[in-house]
């Protein structure tokens, strides 16, 4: 089988993974992929098909028309807009070539934090309380201190610092007007959960769907004194491949009734968003120990190695599934949601 790998390569970066200290200044390619996991998922889809390369930063459309791949792995991000990650999925819709992960909607609702909470809590689901700001009208008062403040369209952790948790009303207000001078989008002010934090990855369509090995995040890993957030400084900054933190425990250490309850309430969260082949899903505990849901990552983050620290490969492996046979199983997942052999 023809297989096209569409991607957003991070710029100034070597074939073996070797890379500037991240700044956290610069973080502008947070989301997109390093030459070495480009290359990883590369070589893993070339155990069994024939891969082409496409550069999403480039003309993708003129290459995805003429090369005409069978189906697209697709891990592109996009490079700007609220609507960014459906921008190959919306070409290969256009083109009627089948293709890996969610479709255009769901990839654009579900990096939309707002839109994703409204719809969420229609259907009843846990998550907490939020307003979004678009301007320095602070007029709202029903939410309840701390606070976490983002930015609204963003993932990998950018735009969320070590002082984005908030306590009083004049640090939120300097936070949002530092999103909105610097990131020129609107800002997500959101209860803050004082509980555990947890990633839980998902795997499959329909009935198929299933859960795989969660992962909690270990805030006591991180520097003395810093927010027990898992913020840019934690992701990029202070846990480097070089020298990884012990910040996550998988299969995380939870009852059995929570571990039912978060299961439950992801893989809804999943069908409601109409996410498909794979997703993974960030959980933080509210006062009482239940599970509310913080985003959805219908485009999940698969560094392949395992001191990089990437939670859907770690997940993977504590279910006994090596980093090749996660990349061709979800190639495998969306082939016969395809019917394609």
């Amino acid at each position: 089988m023809r297989v096209g790998l569409t991607f957003n390569m991070k710029r100034g970066e070597t074939e073996d993974g070797q890379e500037p200290p991240c700044s956290i200044r610069n973080d502008n390619q947070a989301e997109w992929d390093s030459p070495e996991t480009i290359t990883a998922v590369r070589q893993a889809l070339e155990e069994r098909h024939e891969v082409i390369p496409i550069d999403a930063a480039e003309d993708a459309y003129a290459t995805l028309q003429g090369k005409r791949p069978d189906i697209v792995f697709n891990i592109a991000e996009g490079a700007s807009g609220p609507c960014r990650e459906g921008y190959i999925p919306s070409i290969l819709e256009h083109l009627q070539i089948p293709y890996t992960a969610s479709d255009p909607l769901t990839l654009n609702i579900c990096l939309d934090k707002s839109r994703t909470k409204e719809i969420l809590a229609y259907y009843g689901l846990p998550t907490s309380r939020f307003r979004v700001v678009s301007d320095n009208n602070f007029s709202f008062n029903s939410l309840h201190y701390p606070l976490m403040v983002k930015p609204l369209y963003e993932g990998s952790s950018i735009g969320i610092r070590n002082d984005s948790l908030v306590r009083t009303r004049q640090e939120m207000r300097e936070r949002v007007l530092w999103l909105l001078n610097n990131y020129n989008e609107p800002a997500l002010v959101e209860e803050f959960l004082p509980g555990r934090e947890f990633t839980v990855a998902i795997l499959g369509n329909g009935d198929d769907a299933r859960v795989l090995p969660i992962v909690e995040i270990l805030f006591d890993s991180l520097p003395q004194g810093v927010n027990p957030i898992y913020s840019y400084e934690a992701k990029w900054i202070w846990d480097r491949s070089s020298n990884p933190l012990k910040i996550f425990e998988c299969p995380a250490s939870i009852s059995p009734e929570l571990k039912s309850e978060m299961e439950s309430v992801c893989l809804r969260a999943y069908s409601i968003l109409r996410c498909r082949d794979w997703c993974r899903i960030d959980v933080r505990l509210d006062s009482a120990g239940h599970p509310h849901i913080l985003e959805l990552n219908p485009l999940p983050g698969i560094l392949p190695r395992p001191e990089d620290n990437s939670c859907f490969p770690k997940s993977a492996r504590a279910a006994g599934i090596s980093y090749n046979q996660l990349i061709n199983g979800v190639l495998d997942i969306a082939c016969k949601r395809y019917g394609l052999s």
